[in-house]
């Protein structure tokens, strides 16, 4: 694992390269990688988990500390139904809010996570949140979602591991980790316990439902299941469905995760400290990480830089084989295994189409205008899948408005390039207030 002193040697070799010889506010301000990895460093744990010191899962439990966590219970005891066809008889989602909500309950925004997301979309890493919001330079005062003036709320999915019920959580029926008995969610699944946390806040539409990859599916199922409850929609390097290609990335992942002795079928949390899958997710993430960049990122940033001389061996002597490894363990400190292979599954499933005549009858049902972003870079969710959105969208009636972020930095440039998202969100909320 790469130590926090090595990250800051990594991050101030890309200052230098550009003849700046400190972490100067105003070169962060220049650009968008500069800042990413910046984040990333004044993140870090001070003390990462050594692995034979490390739990079975990275969830978080009860008993952790909070951070910004609230809770909101979907169902207690009753049931709630899941399109596999199984229930779930308790259901908790916990999400985090800014802002404040009006007495007309009319300035309401939903910010939708992606695969590894969570409630903590904006603010500082602290104790129940090891790492910093993940659209942090959006969401606050006078920034692009207003906190000023709206109200936000980020929710950590069905499935998840972040506080929302998972596979770590306990099964009422058993009192112990659901494990390899969580079934398998959908992105359908997920709005509807969304749903019930907007009528428990009193949200009856909002304003806007935003998000990226996973999150913009959730935004787009919004604007479809919930259509009356939908002002607009940002929809960042999102699709209509899946497709093969993208199924296709997952099985790998997930099968990596499978491979692994300590999944043990996905029954690992009682495994010990040092014990769990932590290789196989740390593999799934490093498959993962390969799509989300590019070639030209990764060329640029590590060459064929390797340890010098050349140590011929088989263990990892490039530049970006650490980078890789140190992505995989920063993942398994902070997610689950299982959860991983739900939510990366619930993403395989996304079809708008499904059992509802198609992909453009889907269409017809939206009534929210939309931004629909798209990297240009993107090779795993290709700006032709967005062109599709927004052209269907269009045909459809409901008006979308269509953004090109120009970046190479591939599928991570709805995260990564804020400042190109940041205009066009504040405009685009302006006028659909």
């Amino acid at each position: 694992m790469w130590q926090t002193a090595q990250v800051r040697n990594q991050v101030s070799e890309v200052f230098r390269s550009r003849g700046t010889s400190q972490l100067s506010t105003s070169a962060l301000c220049q650009s968008p990688q500069i800042r990413y990895e910046f984040k990333l460093v004044t993140s870090l744990p001070a003390q990462p988990n050594r692995p034979d010191k490390r739990p079975p899962t990275g969830a978080w439990q009860p008993g952790h500390a909070l951070g910004g966590r609230k809770f909101h219970s979907v169902v207690d005891g009753r049931s709630f139904q899941l399109d596999c066809g199984q229930p779930l008889h308790k259901v908790d989602l916990a999400y985090e809010t800014w802002g404040r909500l009006n007495d007309s309950a009319s300035n309401a925004v939903l910010i939708c996570h992606a695969l590894t997301g969570d409630s903590h979309a904006a603010g500082r890493a602290v104790d129940g949140h090891p790492v910093a919001g993940w659209w942090e330079p959006l969401i606050g005062p006078g920034l692009a979602v207003n906190t000023d003036e709206l109200f936000v709320v980020c929710i950590n999915v069905l499935g998840g591991c972040q506080g929302s019920t998972g596979p770590a959580s306990l099964d009422p029926a058993t009192g112990r980790p659901y494990g390899s008995s969580f079934p398998v969610v959908t992105i359908h699944d997920m709005v509807r316990t969304q749903a019930s946390l907007a009528d428990a806040l009193g949200v009856h539409k909002w304003r806007c439902v935003l998000g990226g990859s996973m999150g913009g599916m959730q935004a787009l199922e919004w604007s479809i299941m919930y259509r009356e409850r939908v002002g607009s929609m940002v929809l960042a390097s999102a699709t209509a469905q899946a497709s093969a290609q993208q199924i296709a990335w997952s099985h790998i992942g997930r099968s990596a995760i499978e491979a692994d002795p300590g999944f043990q079928g996905g029954d690992y949390y009682e495994a010990g400290e040092g014990n769990g899958p932590h290789r196989g997710l740390a593999i799934a993430r490093m498959a993962a990480q390969v799509t989300y960049r590019t070639d030209q990122v990764f060329s640029e940033r590590f060459s064929r830089r390797s340890a010098d001389p050349v140590d011929f061996t088989t263990t990892h002597s490039f530049d970006v084989e650490n980078y890789l490894e140190y992505q995989g363990e920063k993942l398994v400190d902070r997610f689950d295994a299982n959860s991983y292979i739900r939510l990366n599954r619930s993403m395989d499933f996304h079809d708008i189409g499904r059992d509802r005549g198609g992909v453009a009858a889907a269409f017809s049902r939206v009534l929210a205008p939309a931004l629909v972003a798209s990297v240009t870079s993107d090779t795993l969710y290709p700006p032709v899948q967005q062109r599709l959105l927004h052209q269907g969208l269009l045909e459809a009636g409901s008006g979308s408005k269509w953004l090109e972020i120009d970046s190479p930095h591939g599928h991570d440039g709805f995260l990564i390039e804020t400042a190109q998202l940041s205009s066009p969100i504040a405009q685009f909320l302006e006028e659909h207030a």
